[in-house]
């Protein structure tokens, strides 16, 4: 059983909920309803029940601050794999690598995660990343250049995609 804890953190985007243990950050979401909802899901897939406690997410939390406020372009909170495998993992590997501001497309992530056919798995493997914004899925965007789903929220995607643009091109801060 892991120990785990948990905390909100409010974002531009909305409520994000961090979830630690004690091989860092296990989780990161933006919440679409209550925050014991998520907690419920993740403590099945965690096999423990996290508490709520904002110190261990701490860090996180401000590496969250910073980025939303265009001072941070990469994460270097430690993060618990624990909730990967497999493919999925090989494609979040690939999309860790994918540069601020930047974008790749889910063929190119697939090429890198070395399954070039395999770019409706990257696609899965975004939708289900334990870690939003944290692991940049929202910059693995269509081979037509259009921008994706991002969990049903594209409006989310667009913001952080043009919030990097902006940090990026350095036309301004958030």
């Amino acid at each position: 059983m892991t120990n785990a804890t948990y905390s909100v953190h409010p974002t531009p985007i909305g409520e994000a909920l961090l979830v630690t243990t004690g091989e860092g950050l296990a989780a990161l979401s933006v919440l679409d309803g209550p925050a014991y909802v998520e907690v419920a899901r993740l403590s099945l897939l965690l096999h423990a029940v996290p508490t709520e406690d904002d110190g261990p997410s701490a860090a996180a939390a401000a590496e969250l601050d910073e980025y939303f406020a265009g001072e941070r372009r990469e994460f270097t909170v430690p993060l618990d794999w624990g909730l990967t495998a497999g493919f999925t993992r090989r494609a979040l590997e690939a999309i860790a690598e994918v540069p601020y501001g930047e974008t790749a497309s889910y063929a190119e992530v697939a090429i890198s995660a070395g399954a070039p056919r395999a770019h409706r798995a990257v696609g899965t493997a975004c939708a289900r990343t334990p870690w939003s914004i944290v692991l940049p899925a929202h910059r693995v965007i269509r081979s037509d250049g259009s921008i994706g789903e991002y969990g049903g929220r594209p409006e989310h995607k667009r913001f952080l995609l043009d919030l990097e643009e902006r940090v990026a091109s350095g036309t301004g801060r958030a």
